[in-house]
């Protein structure tokens, strides 16, 4: 998958990186590249949790096959 990110120098000197495409994953890094690798852990972090809260929801069809894609 591709994701825009948006990276803005905080003024402590920080980068501060933001996945618009998913509400509320920010990160940050001392540096780019920093900002850049943490904010796609968070992304990572972001679509795992998404995916746990859909399976614990009380309408998930029970009937239906569950299988794991990965992407």
């Amino acid at each position: 998958m591709i994701f825009h990110v948006s990276l803005e120098k905080a003024e402590d000197g920080w980068i501060v990186a933001e996945c618009p495409a998913l509400p509320g994953c920010v990160s940050q890094g001392k540096n780019e590249s920093k900002a850049i690798e943490n904010i796609k852990e968070a992304i990572q972090a972001w679509l795992w949790a998404e995916d746990q809260k859909s399976l614990s929801n009380e309408n998930y069809n029970q009937n239906s096959q569950q299988i794991l894609v990965t992407v």
